[in-house]
């Protein structure tokens, strides 16, 4: 039996929105630059109520209670932490999971010091590779340019790219700020989560250069007799 005309809209109706959810995702990904790339190769700092630790090859670190991971300006929380690392001896993977209002949290400066920050039930992010899979009730924002709301996000830092999925009946939402052309500055609608950590903080991962040595002051000269 061919399809009613009814169920032809329906379907035409879909195929649209599917469409608008593309050029949405599409239209987002040059508005941001790629993370800092640098993170990548600074030292990495955690604190938790309590750690379960191996500083060896192929071992789990389980971090557990008000956990807060930070590397370069990439700032990671929450209440429990879970760090891959591989044979080389370098974390591959961070596991992180929230608790009912406190979602685990990602955030991390781009090329441009733009802020963006993820929060999700569960985040599971590629410490290598840089993609970070945001999962139950994720967003990504990215401060004063626009945001992502779905089931799950991937977040790729490289390129900027956004993919979502959604369950059910349930949709992606996007909301992508226009430019500001006027004089006006733009205030954002909402503020960042968290501070982004200071670069010229130690435990961001960057070590401080020692001061340099005072000279010593050259000795009196004796007085005569």
């Amino acid at each position: 039996m061919a399809p009613s005309r009814r169920a032809r809209a329906r379907n035409a109706n879909r195929e649209v929105f599917g469409a608008a959810c593309v050029a949405a995702l599409l239209a987002l990904t040059p508005l941001a630059a790629s993370a800092k790339k640098s993170d990548r190769q600074q030292i990495m700092n955690t604190w938790a109520k309590q750690t379960n630790a191996y500083n060896a090859p192929n071992t789990v670190t389980t971090l557990t209670g008000s956990v807060k991971i930070t590397q370069g300006t990439m700032l990671v929380t929450g209440d429990v932490a879970k760090l891959y690392m591989d044979g080389d001896q370098q974390v591959s993977r961070v596991v992180v999971t929230g608790t009912p209002g406190h979602p685990a949290h990602i955030q991390e400066l781009d090329e441009n010091n733009n802020l963006m920050t993820g929060d999700a039930a569960t985040l599971n992010y590629d410490n290598i590779n840089g993609i970070a899979v945001l999962t139950g009730n994720a967003v990504v924002v990215q401060q004063c340019r626009g945001e992502f709301h779905g089931d799950k996000l991937t977040y790729d830092q490289n390129t900027s790219q956004i993919t979502g999925d959604t369950g059910g009946d349930g949709l992606v939402h996007g909301v992508i700020l226009p430019k500001n052309t006027t004089a006006t500055p733009v205030i954002c609608a909402k503020p960042p989560t968290a501070l982004p950590v200071p670069d010229n903080e130690p435990v961001a991962g960057k070590l401080l250069p020692k001061p340099a040595a005072t000279p010593a002051k050259p000795a009196a000269p004796a007085k005569g007799h």
